[in-house]
C-alpha cells in the first residue's frame, strides 16, 4: 500500500505553533484529503462562517489579514511559500502536513488493493462454479449484487465466509437426505452454522437454489423445502406428499384396497422406501385431481401422486424411489407459466413423460375455452415440448388442471 511519508527536515516546534494550531485543523484536514486523493496543493480552500480564532490563526499563518467576508479563504500556494521561506518546512506544505498528522495512505492505491482482496475472496466460489456449471450464473450474480460485501464487510471476512459456502455446496445434493444440523456440524464446525438469518445460511441457500432450480419464495415452509431440495432436512414430518393407490407397505396396501388417498411424510419415505408396484405412475399438480380420481374410481384408479404445487422433499424422494424401481412417470399440471415452472423443477430432479401436457393438448384445451382466464406473469420454458411455450404466448389463456378432469380421469382406469 503506497504512502506519503515524511522525507525532509521540519522544525517541529515552530510547525506545531504555526500550522498545528487547533483553529487551523480545518485547513490541515483539507490538505490531507487532497494528498490522499493525489490532488495538487494549489488553489483556494474556504471555510464558511469562521470563528474569530480561526481568522486570527489564518492571519498569523499568512502574515496578513485573510479578509472579513462571510467565509475564510486561503490559497494553498501561499501557505506552501510561507513554510518554505521561513525554513519551518523546506519541502513545503505536503511535508509539513505529513509531519503533523502522520503518513498518508493514497486512496487510489488503497482502493485498488482492496478490490484485489475482494477478487481473491471470490476465488473459491469461482473455482466451485468452474467445477459445477449450474453455479456459474449464481457466482456472477453473487459477485455483482453486493450481497457478500454487505454480509461480510471486509475481504478477509468474505474469504472465510465464502470458503464455508463452497465447502457446503460442494457436498450437495445429499442422497439419501440428512439432518441439516448434522450436516452443518460435520462440515462447518457447528450444528447451528446454517440457522436462519446467518450470512452462511443466506449464501448457501442461494447457492442451493441455483444448484437445484428451486423457485423463489419466502417464509419458513419455503426455506424448509429449499433446504430439502438438496437433501438437507430441517425436520422429517412437515414435508409430505399426497398419493392414491400406491402399494408396498401394509398401510399403503390397506389404503389402496379402500381406494382412499394417503399422505406420506418424508420420515416414512426415508425409513421405508416405496417400491414400484405398477409399471406407470401418473403425477398431477393439484389435489382436486387426486380427490376426483378417488371419488370416481376408488380402488380401481391407476396409481397417482399429487405435488400440491411445488415438488416437496417428500414428493421428490417418493418419485425418485418409484423411478429407480422401474416405474415410468407421467406428469400433468396447469397450463400457465407457474405450472411450467413447477414441471421444469420436477424434470430437473426426476425424468417424466408428459401426460396430456404438450402444445397440442394445450391448444385443444384453450380453443375449447376461449373465454378462460387470461394468461399473466413472466414466460417460462417447457423443456419437454419447446412448442408449448409458444402456444401459451399465442393463445394467452390459462387452462387449470381442474377444468380437464373428465379427460384426465379417463386415463386412470
Amino acid at each position: 500500500m503506497d504512502l506519503i511519508s515524511a522525507t525532509g527536515p521540519v522544525d517541529g516546534a515552530r510547525l506545531r505553533r504555526l500550522l498545528g494550531d487547533p483553529a487551523l485543523d480545518w485547513l490541515v484536514d483539507r490538505v490531507r484529503r487532497r494528498l490522499e486523493r493525489e490532488q495538487p496543493l494549489t488553489g483556494p480552500v474556504s471555510l464558511s462562517a469562521p470563528m474569530p480564532t480561526q481568522r486570527a490563526s489564518a492571519e498569523r499563518l499568512l502574515g496578513r489579514s485573510p479578509g472579513s467576508g462571510r467565509s475564510l479563504t486561503i490559497r494553498l500556494e501561499e501557505v506552501d511559500a510561507v513554510l518554505r521561506r521561513s525554513g519551518i518546512s523546506p519541502d513545503g506544505l505536503a511535508a509539513a502536513v505529513v509531519a503533523l498528522t502522520g503518513p498518508i495512505v493514497l486512496l487510489g492505491q488503497a482502493r485498488q488493493a482492496e478490490e484485489r482482496a475482494w477478487q481473491e475472496a471470490f476465488a473459491v466460489i469461482d473455482a466451485l462454479a468452474g467445477q459445477t456449471p449450474g453455479l456459474a450464473g449464481w457466482a456472477d450474480r453473487l459477485r455483482g449484487d453486493g450481497l457478500v460485501r454487505r454480509l461480510a464487510g471486509t475481504p478477509a471476512a468474505a474469504q472465510g465466509l465464502l470458503g464455508q459456502v463452497a465447502t457446503a455446496l460442494s457436498a450437495l445434493p445429499v442422497d439419501p437426505p440428512v439432518s441439516l444440523p448434522a450436516f452443518a456440524s460435520r462440515l462447518l464446525g457447528g450444528a447451528h452454522a446454517l440457522d436462519d438469518g446467518t450470512p452462511l445460511a443466506t449464501l448457501t441457500l442461494s447457492g442451493i437454489r441455483a444448484l437445484t432450480g428451486f423457485p423463489d419464495g419466502t417464509g419458513a415452509e419455503w426455506r424448509r423445502e429449499a433446504w430439502a431440495s438438496a437433501g438437507l432436512l430441517r425436520d422429517e414430518l412437515s414435508s409430505t406428499v399426497l398419493t392414491l393407490n400406491l402399494r408396498g407397505t401394509p398401510a399403503l396396501d390397506w389404503m389402496a384396497d379402500a381406494g382412499e388417498p394417503s399422505v406420506l411424510t418424508l420420515r416414512q419415505l426415508i425409513r421405508h422406501s416405496v417400491a414400484a408396484s405398477a409399471p406407470a405412475v401418473r403425477i398431477c399438480e393439484n389435489p382436486a385431481v387426486l380427490a376426483a380420481a378417488a371419488d370416481a374410481h376408488g380402488a380401481d384408479s391407476a396409481p397417482l401422486v399429487c405435488l400440491q404445487g411445488q415438488p416437496s422433499a417428500a414428493a421428490l424422494t417418493l418419485l425418485s424411489q418409484l423411478h429407480e424401481g422401474g416405474a415410468a412417470l407421467h406428469y400433468h399440471g396447469d397450463f400457465d407459466w407457474g405450472g411450467l415452472r413447477i414441471a421444469s423443477a420436477l424434470l430437473r430432479r426426476v425424468p417424466w413423460r408428459p401426460w396430456r401436457y404438450t402444445a397440442a393438448d394445450y391448444r385443444a384445451a384453450a380453443l375449447a375455452r376461449p373465454d378462460g382466464p387470461p394468461l399473466s406473469g413472466q414466460p417460462a420454458e417447457a423443456p419437454w415440448d419447446p412448442d408449448l411455450q409458444q402456444a401459451l404466448m399465442q393463445l394467452a389463456v390459462r387452462v387449470e388442471e381442474e377444468t380437464l378432469l373428465d379427460v384426465l380421469l379417463s386415463d386412470l382406469v
